[in-house]
């Protein structure tokens, strides 16, 4: 019966931690689809009025978000 319980205390912290990753990449994932949803629905002209280049602003985007 101990070695159960010791068992179950190193897996609920294991699990913690999986559920709290998930949790993290799915609102990153969020954000990043959210700014990537925002570039792309700019249309040229307002590109040109802020002196934007979409590809470098979905690079900065993705980079913003997940650090790489």
């Amino acid at each position: 019966m101990c070695r159960e319980s010791g068992l179950i205390k190193g897996i609920v912290p294991m699990f913690n931690t999986l559920v709290t990753t998930v949790r993290e990449r799915a609102a990153k994932r969020q954000r990043y689809n959210r700014l990537t949803s925002e570039i792309l629905g700019m249309t040229d002209r307002d590109l040109a009025d802020i002196n934007g280049n979409r590809t470098d602003m979905l690079r900065h985007a993705y980079r913003e978000v997940y650090g790489a």
